[in-house]
């Protein structure tokens, strides 16, 4: 990998790609024009500060191991500098999903490893794994359709919902104590902390991070398209069973095509609204 610093050039390229995008949020239309229905109350048995301090501490080891093995992209990796300037027209609209995402501090990591995987965990923390860029030959509309499911995740809270669900009440208050320091709960700060990369989400928590994800790239100019040419990728990588860290947590599958095409004529307005600005 390529470990040159960024050049000013680059630099000036990202942060005009944000301001961008942060001037088409003010301009886009407020109301969603994706159909989903409102987040789990569950989550709430489980502070959303806690989860996101679990989600930052996990990612930050995350990156150290890479680190030591070698495999975290430095600024200067042209796929971690293209991953970053798709994030800078996605993030300016992740606040109209949750408000605490403004209050997030964003980071976006490329890790090298054959695994077609990618998160985003509670608090905005992203990570791409080079096999999900190399292996399916994601176009910059696809990546952004892949960020935009991720985030959405994060944004809709669905790790913050299964961890109170599959906890338990009391549990789950435990939990959120045992982070702030306030009781004990004896492992289940840890065993939340290793599960929210690997977290499987229900089949509901999929479709809503799906249009979601789709909308949000569509308001960052994103063609909605890419949606249903990245899960027929997502199809054929399956047939061949290597490196499907990704599949595992994310089945596709015909129902899955089915629903993006189906969403894809609500958020093409969008789409060439962002294009015009």
């Amino acid at each position: 990998m390529c470990l040159h610093c960024p050049s000013r050039s680059d630099l000036w390229q990202q942060r005009r790609a944000f301001l961008l995008a942060a001037a088409a949020a003010a301009a886009a239309p407020a109301l969603a024009q994706v159909e989903v229905g409102k987040s789990s109350v569950a989550r709430n048995l489980v502070p959303a500060e806690n989860v996101e301090q679990a989600g930052v501490q996990q990612y930050d080891q995350l990156l150290a191991q890479a680190k030591a093995k070698g495999a975290l992209a430095g600024d200067g990796n042209p796929q971690l500098q293209r991953l970053r300037a798709i994030a800078a027209r996605v993030i300016p609209f992740a606040a109209r999903w949750n408000e605490r995402a403004a209050r997030w501090k964003w980071e976006i990591n490329l890790i090298g490893s054959k695994q077609i995987n990618a998160f985003c965990l509670p608090g905005g923390k992203i990570a791409f794994f080079t096999g999900i860029l190399d292996q399916l030959k994601l176009t910059d509309d696809e990546v952004a359709m892949v960020m935009g499911h991720e985030m959405a995740h994060a944004l809709r809270e669905h790790a913050r919902a299964r961890l109170a669900k599959s906890a338990g009440t009391g549990a789950a208050l435990s939990f959120g104590a045992q982070l702030l320091g306030l009781g004990q709960a004896g492992d289940l700060a840890a065993r939340a902390g290793t599960q929210l990369i690997t977290l499987k989400f229900s089949r509901s928590d999929e479709t809503d991070a799906d249009l979601v994800g789709l909308e949000l790239a569509a308001r960052a100019g994103y063609d909605p398209q890419a949606a249903v040419s990245l899960w027929k990728k997502m199809g054929e990588a399956s047939k061949s069973g290597a490196g499907l860290s990704f599949l595992s947590t994310h089945p596709s599958g015909p129902d899955r095509i089915a629903k993006l095409q189906a969403n894809v004529p609500k958020v093409e307005g969008l789409y060439r609204a962002a294009r015009r600005s």
